[in-house]
């Protein structure tokens, strides 16, 4: 650590804390650490999928791919990938088997998997609140909503998908701010993709969002769209893979990385 830069100690206390409590998710901890979505496939499909995310950087910007069957990363080397997500999800064939605190016993059942860290917008949370900007999923201690939209995203090989989005509530006349703060960091999916007028993206109900919670949206505030690390998971169910493992929405990897890092 140098002079300015956050304490790893903290993030290694976060994902800690991950691995005893599979309940909560991630917004909001560790602040100041890059957060990742994570996805594992087996070696024969990470080939597609890397294909996948450099065809679609926008919602699967790739921070870090592990060997086949390796359950380190070198963003936080002493972490386990097995342990320390809070949920996981076991994917056959395209289709949810379960939910995990522990993806140990599926990753030794599965040796060969291959896995991808990829940016996660809770990253730059912490730069639109020191900007004084609410996350009012944090606010309220709910999972951010996330929809599936109406937009196909480029395939590759055997994967394809539609695109999947986080939504947070800005006042009208910080949204220009949010969209400056949030594209400093193209690497945990930088500046929104759409603002306001969600039916343009497919999206009829924002009370109903596909995953995580719905969050109030108050009188002159206006809902921004951030492409989702979320989006591979629905490359899973509509490509259908033998195998996967991911995040459960929400709760993510923390890393030891600083998320100033990523800023441009």
């Amino acid at each position: 650590m140098t002079a300015g830069e956050p304490d790893t100690g903290l993030a290694r206390a976060a994902r800690l804390a991950c691995r005893r409590d599979a309940s909560r998710p991630t917004a909001s901890m560790a602040p100041g650490f890059t957060q990742c979505n994570m996805i594992s496939l087996p070696r024969d499909w990470a080939w597609d999928f890397l294909l996948y995310a450099q065809r679609n950087p926008k919602p699967c910007p790739v921070l870090d791919v592990t060997d086949p069957g390796s359950h380190r990363t070198a963003l936080a080397p002493d972490a386990d990938l097995r342990t320390d997500i809070p949920l996981y999800r076991v994917w056959h064939d395209g289709v949810l088997a379960e939910e995990t605190p522990d993806a140990t016993k599926a990753w030794v059942e599965h040796p060969d998997l291959v896995t991808f860290l990829i940016g996660c917008s809770f990253t730059f949370e912490s730069s639109l609140q020191r900007a004084g900007i609410e996350m009012r999923h944090i606010a309220q201690g709910r999972n951010v909503p996330m929809f599936l939209t109406g937009r196909d995203c480029r395939p590759a090989g055997r994967l394809h998908g539609r695109l999947v989005v986080s939504m947070r509530p800005i006042p009208a006349g910080r949204v220009a701010e949010a969209v400056t703060i949030s594209a400093r960091t193209p690497a945990v999916h930088g500046a929104p993709v759409h603002v306001g007028a969600p039916a343009e993206l497919g999206i009829r109900d924002l009370a109903q969002p596909d995953f995580g919670d719905p969050v109030d949206i108050r009188a002159g505030e206006v809902p921004v769209f951030w492409a989702c690390g979320v989006t591979p998971q629905a490359a899973l169910m509509a490509s259908r893979p033998p195998f996967a493992i991911t995040h459960a929405p929400g709760h993510m990897f923390i890393t030891d990385i600083p998320d100033t890092n990523w800023q441009v």
